[in-house]
C-alpha cells in the first residue's frame, strides 16, 4: 500500500495538470467568479442609481441564455418549421439555421465596458473631433413614463452618430443601437457587441431570419431596453432626413400589446460642420449605389494626420457637431388616434428632421448658392437666411459672438478645403460637396 510507484514524466505532467484544472474549476473559479459578480452587483446597484432610466434584467441576461430564449421562443420555433416545409430541408437544419440567427443578433451587454470603456472614449473622440453643442432639449422629455419603453429614432449622417449620442445620453441610460454589416469587423464585432449593439442584416429577403430579428426586437421592447434606431437604414447621401424604411418599425407595432408598457419615441437630430465621410457619400449618390469603397490605408493615414495636427495645436477638430432632442411621441396614443405604421414613420421622420440643427458650415453653403460678389453680399444672404429660419421655427445652433463670427466660421472651412475660391466662387469640383451640406438646412 505504501509501496512506490514508477511513472513517466509525461503521465506525472498529466495526472498533475488534470488535478489542477479539477481544482481551479471545482474550488477556484467558482470563487472567484462571486468576488467578481459581487463587486459587479454592487458596482451596477451604484450605477443604476444615478441613471434616470436604469439597466434592465434583460440587457444584463447571459448572452447564451438569450440566445436559447430567443431560439425557442414559439414564434421562432414556428417559423423554423415553416421555413423547413417551404424549403424541403429537415426541421433540425431549419432549427439550427434559426439559432445561428439568434447568435449572430444577439448582443452580449457588459455594464463595465459601456461605462467603464465605451462612454468614456465617445466623450474623448467627440471632443477630440468637434465642438459638441445640444441644441434643443423639449421640455416633455423630461416627464417620460418611467416604465415606457424608450426608442431613440434619429437621421443618419456619419458613423460618429453612435459616438456622439452614446455620450449624450450617457448620464440618463446605456443605448442598445442596430448596426449593420459594417461592424461584423473582428475584433471590433466583439467591442460593439459588449456596449449592447446588436447586428442586422439590412436588405435581408429571408423569411426565418426576419422572423428571428423581428422576435428579438419585440422582446428586448416588451421588457423596457432603451433602444436607438436609425430609421432612414443608412447614412444619407445627399444631406437631407431621408424617408423611414419600415423594417424594425414595423416589428415593434406587430409586437406591442395595449396592456404592455407603452412605447416613447424620441427624435434626433444630428448635424454637423464637416461629415467625416462626405466625399464617400457624394460618391455613391453619383454612382447611383450604397457600396462604399473601403480604404483603410488611406483611412488611417488622415487619422494618423489629424492626430499629429490635433496634438501639435495645428487644428481645433471640423467644426461644431449638435443634436436636437424632439417631443416624445407615444405609440399608445399613436394607435389609438387611429395611426398606422407608415402614418408613424413620416411623423417621426418629421420631428427628426424638426430639430436637426442648423450649424454655420451648412448656413453658409446653403446662402453661397451659385456664388456671390462679395462678403458683404454673404453676410446680407446669411442674415436673412437667418431670419427665416428663425421665423420658420427651426433649431439655430450658432456662435453667440454673432453674424460676422458666424460668416468666417462657415466660410474658412470652405475656402480650405478647396470648395470655394476667395473671390466666393464655388468650383467645379466642391459643388456636390456644397450642395450635400446645403440640403441639411430647411428650405424656407
Amino acid at each position: 500500500m505504501f509501496g512506490t510507484v514508477a511513472v513517466p514524466v509525461w503521465l506525472l505532467v498529466l495526472i498533475l495538470g488534470f488535478a489542477a484544472i479539477s481544482f481551479a474549476t471545482h474550488f477556484l473559479f467558482p470563487s472567484v467568479r462571486w468576488f467578481f459578480r459581487r463587486r459587479a452587483e454592487r458596482a451596477l446597484s451604484r450605477l443604476n442609481a444615478r441613471l434616470d432610466r436604469k439597466i434592465d434584467l434583460f440587457k444584463l441576461a447571459q448572452r447564451s441564455d438569450m440566445v436559447a430564449r430567443l431560439a425557442y421562443d414559439q414564434k421562432v420555433v414556428e417559423a423554423a418549421m415553416a421555413h423547413a416545409a417551404e424549403t424541403g430541408v429537415p426541421g433540425e437544419v431549419a432549427f439550427e439555421e434559426a439559432r445561428r440567427y439568434a447568435r449572430e443578433i444577439v448582443p452580449g451587454f457588459s455594464a463595465t465596458v459601456y461605462f467603464g470603456f465605451g462612454t468614456r472614449a465617445a466623450k474623448w473622440l467627440s471632443r477630440l473631433l468637434y465642438r459638441v453643442r445640444v441644441g434643443k432639449v423639449d421640455k416633455e422629455l423630461g416627464h417620460l413614463d418611467p416604465r415606457a419603453t424608450v426608442i431613440f429614432v434619429m437621421n443618419h449622417r456619419s458613423n460618429v452618430d453612435y459616438v456622439l449620442v452614446t455620450w449624450l445620453v450617457s448620464d440618463r441610460s446605456a443605448i442598445s443601437y442596430a448596426v449593420g454589416e459594417w461592424a461584423r469587423i473582428w475584433p471590433l464585432s466583439a467591442l460593439i457587441r459588449s456596449m449592447g449593439a446588436y447586428f442586422i442584416r439590412r436588405g435581408e429577403r429571408n423569411a426565418l431570419y426576419r422572423k428571428v430579428l423581428a422576435r428579438y426586437v419585440q422582446l428586448a421592447t416588451e421588457e423596457g431596453t432603451t433602444q436607438a434606431i436609425f430609421p432612414e437604414g443608412g447614412l444619407s447621401l445627399d444631406g437631407r432626413v431621408g424617408p423611414a424604411k419600415l423594417g424594425l418599425l414595423s416589428y415593434i407595432v406587430e409586437g406591442w400589446e395595449p396592456d404592455e408598457r407603452d412605447v416613447v419615441f424620441v427624435p434626433v437630430g444630428l448635424a454637423y460642420d464637416r461629415v467625416l465621410e462626405d466625399r464617400v457619400l457624394v460618391e455613391a449618390a453619383a454612382a447611383g449605389t450604397r457600396r462604399f469603397r473601403n480604404r483603410p490605408v488611406r483611412v488611417a493615414w488622415h487619422a494618423a494626420r489629424f492626430l499629429w495636427a490635433r496634438f501639435r495645436g495645428r487644428t481645433k477638430g471640423f467644426g461644431t457637431a449638435a443634436a436636437g432632442f424632439g417631443a416624445p411621441l407615444s405609440l399608445r396614443a399613436h394607435l389609438a388616434a387611429g395611426g398606422t405604421v407608415e402614418a408613424l414613420g413620416e411623423r417621426l421622420m418629421a420631428a427628426i428632421a424638426a430639430v436637426v440643427p442648423v450649424l454655420p458650415v451648412p448656413l453658409v453653403a446653403k446662402a453661397l448658392g451659385e456664388g456671390v460678389a462679395s462678403r458683404e453680399e454673404l453676410t446680407t444672404r446669411v442674415e436673412a437666411l437667418i431670419g427665416r429660419l428663425q421665423a420658420a421655427g427651426a433649431v439655430l445652433k450658432l456662435p453667440p459672438q454673432g453674424l460676422a463670427v458666424t460668416v468666417e466660421e462657415g466660410l474658412t472651412p470652405l475656402i480650405r478645403r478647396g470648395l470655394v475660391r476667395e473671390d466666393l466662387q464655388p468650383l467645379a469640383s466642391g459643388r456636390a460637396l456644397l450642395a450635400f451640406y446645403a440640403a441639411s438646412v430647411p428650405e424656407v
